[in-house]
């Protein structure tokens, strides 16, 4: 297995700490339904913690001169968003960190590795970036409230080179929206060619309101490829983006309860006629309630 394609797996899992959902303009396609539209927002506070559990889960095949080699790898994570401003227009400036992760990598014919920041006091080798990035402050954000990134502001002294281009939230509709209704955010990916050149990929995320109970909105999303590609070499660069899934959004809260995402892409022929990828993914992240402060525990006794 190339060093190219182990990256392109493990790529997936830095994810634990941003979402790659770029940013960008809402437009609205056909509605249906009884014509009711709902305003999906972020509803923040100053001093509000948002902890999240994510879970990424990624297993990569390929199959170059009749050798197959497999990367299997899965990261869980506590994200943590302390809010520190929310001006009058919504917009929020928050404070991105993880608490905490649990890590595994498992490549052919070798050791298993592990990691749990909870439990081990030092990190295995491969590890060691990880391991600084746990409890400290990373990322300052202002977003509006539909989740579009305004300001990004990187407190590690070595950001991920695409840190610039993720996007921090799910992004929302810029107005109401009617059961049906679609929103589209535009995403430029650049593809590294063989010759040393590069070719810039045009993908978008497609979002569409499919329901709302109780309160609770579900929005589905699936990435879609613009630019016509017929070369398996671009197509093995391309899997890991091919995401699609279902997001679930508390209306009256204002944030996301839920979101999964999936991924199952096969592409024959990248390195030779007899190579073949396959790319098995998925990314799932949980909020998490607020925990019941110690004061109200000690007076229900």
């Amino acid at each position: 297995m190339s060093a190219r394609h182990v990256l392109c797996g493990l790529s997936f899992l830095s994810l634990a700490f941003t979402q790659v959902l770029a940013a960008g303009a809402a437009d609205s396609a056909s509605a249906s339904g009884d014509g009711t539209k709902y305003s999906l927002r972020y509803k923040f506070k100053p001093g509000e913690v948002i902890r999240t559990q994510v879970w990424h889960q990624v297993s990569l095949e390929t199959t170059i001169s009749g050798t197959t080699q497999t990367a299997d790898t899965t990261s869980g994570s506590i994200k943590v968003w302390r809010i520190q401003e929310v001006d009058a227009d919504g917009r929020v400036m928050l404070e991105h960190s993880v608490e905490s992760v649990d890590m595994r990598q498992k490549l052919s014919d070798r050791q298993e590795l592990t990691y749990n920041s909870k439990t081990d006091k030092e990190p295995p080798p491969g590890f060691e970036a990880v391991a600084k990035s746990v409890g400290v402050p990373l990322t300052q954000f202002l977003i509006d409230s539909s989740g579009n990134l305004l300001k990004r502001i990187d407190k590690r002294a070595n950001p991920p080179a695409d840190a610039q281009n993720t996007q921090v939230a799910v992004p929302l509709p810029s107005k109401p929206a009617a059961l049906g209704e679609s929103w589209n955010v535009p995403q430029d990916v650049t593809i590294a060619l063989e010759d040393g050149d590069t070719k810039v990929i045009k993908t978008r995320q497609h979002y569409t309101l499919d329901s709302v109970s109780k309160g609770v909105a579900t929005i589905s999303v699936a990435t879609q490829v613009l630019t016509p590609v017929n070369n398996p070499k671009i197509q093995s660069q391309l899997v890991q983006r091919m995401t699609q899934g279902t997001i679930r959004f508390d209306i009256d809260a204002g944030r996301v309860l839920s979101q999964k995402l999936e991924l199952d892409e096969r592409v024959l022929g990248f390195q030779g006629p007899e190579s073949s990828l396959h790319y098995l993914g998925r990314f799932t992240e949980e909020y998490l309630p607020p925990e019941p402060k110690m004061a109200a525990k000690r007076a229900s006794r």
